[in-house]
């Protein structure tokens, strides 16, 4: 294990494959992704490994050979964890793991972020979320996780008893599985409730990929203490705060991050979250304009709300930390170079193509150093009073316009 600023970081190596529908250069932004969420869960990565194939080996995911040659750096190089890129299935997983030997975790990346997930859960609710989530995956995974038997005692003679003990461990893990969703019911209940009595104002949600700052963004304009850390799901649990904008009460929840191949087992464990979502009157889309991959972030951020119908709400694309933007050499007098955001100012930024995205509902800022901010809160200021006015257009305690035309009315 490798020990830096007194954290231990166990020595990992992570392994993807380049088919037919995933190249070369969208392998290595899958793996860059692996590779810091393998940072977040405590894990140092020290080599990648890869391989081209037309699909996975149905039994050991890369060849045999390939396989090999992973088997012998681990053991050369005290390697405590192998994450591969994509789920494993159970037949796969307990082949890999039969070859790498048992003082080697093989982990995929469901796996990977289920325990991230499991880690970061703070409060009672995301704990049981995450722990359904964690025995539906572990559930047809059972059987493999008993062949240590087989290799430390035989398989002859073992098979009954093996067998008994896998049935009773199925049948432990369909019953904490049932339980869990009783007592997930029984707060989706107390959260409905909790919903329907926050009355009548406006809901906005912070939506977008994983550690795009929607976080910070929360903080900057809610005055509100949500954790923030420059790691991968950072806030599990939905926050909700009560915010003003002039004289504009409306509710703003910070959501759980979404990220590329997220495991059906959270999305199903984590719906109850996603209600926040469902039941916003507004999304701000938050997109970090940083990173190389943003296009395909959005993309995946679309994909996920599509799965919970919340794509045709009303949306804001926020395209966040363009203060980080990575500058490169520009000269002016060569055309052929690529203008980038260190030349950029607002007005440049509103001439490129993500500015058409929203159509009149696109935002260039930076939460950390709250630049643009006057124009973000006046967007958000404008869009939550203009489905206000929709559900309440007498209000004339908000708006002052009403109250002079009401005041007439009465003078009449």
């Amino acid at each position: 294990m490798l020990e830096k600023e007194n954290h231990v970081f166990e020595k990992t190596i992570v392994v993807g494959i380049v088919t037919q529908n995933q190249d070369e250069e969208k392998l290595r932004e899958y793996l860059d992704e692996l590779e810091f969420l393998t940072f977040t869960a405590g894990g140092e990565v020290v080599k990648r490994f890869w391989q081209k194939m037309d699909k996975p080996n149905p039994k050991t995911f890369v060849g045999t050979g390939k396989l090999e040659e992973i088997k012998y750096y681990v053991k050369d190089n005290a390697i405590t964890t192998v994450i591969f890129d994509d789920e494993l299935t159970p037949s796969q997983q307990k082949n890999i793991n039969r070859e790498l030997g048992d003082e080697c975790k093989v982990l995929d990346r469901t796996n990977l972020i289920l325990d991230i997930f499991a880690q970061r859960a703070q409060t009672s609710y995301a704990r049981t979320q995450v722990e359904l989530a964690q025995y539906q995956y572990l559930l047809p995974r059972l059987t493999g996780m008993w062949t240590h038997l087989e290799r430390q005692r035989g398989g002859i003679g073992m098979r009954g008893p093996g067998e008994t003990e896998i049935e009773t461990d199925r049948r432990i893990v369909r019953d904490r599985i049932s339980l869990l969703k009783e007592k997930i019911k029984t707060i989706d209940k107390q959260m409905a409730v909790q919903r329907s009595n926050r009355g009548a104002m406006v809901r906005v949600a912070l939506v977008g990929y994983t550690n795009v700052g929607k976080s910070t963004l929360m903080n900057a304009i809610g005055k509100s203490d949500v954790f923030v850390e420059n790691k991968l799901f950072a806030t599990l649990d939905t926050t909700v705060r009560k915010t003003v904008i002039r004289n504009l009460p409306f509710l703003l929840s910070d959501t759980v991050g979404f990220i590329r191949k997220l495991p059906t087992q959270l999305v199903e464990s984590f719906k109850s979250t996603l209600d926040e979502v469902r039941e916003a009157d507004l999304l701000l889309h938050v997109v970090d304009i940083s990173h190389p991959d943003f296009e395909d972030h959005i993309a995946s951020v679309n994909e996920i709300l599509k799965d919970i119908k919340s794509n045709d709400k009303p949306t804001i694309m926020v395209f966040n930390k363009i203060d980080a933007f990575q500058p490169v050499y520009f000269d002016e007098n060569d055309l052929s170079i690529e203008k980038t955001t260190k030349h950029f100012t607002l007005e440049d930024w509103k001439q490129t193509w993500m500015n058409k995205m929203g159509e009149s509902n696109t935002l260039f800022i930076s939460a950390t150093d709250k630049l643009n901010f006057e124009e973000f809160r006046e967007k958000v200021y404008e869009a939550v009073r203009e489905i206000h006015v929709t559900r309440f257009p007498y209000n004339k305690f908000l708006y002052p316009e009403y109250k002079e035309a009401v005041d007439k009315d009465s003078d009449s």
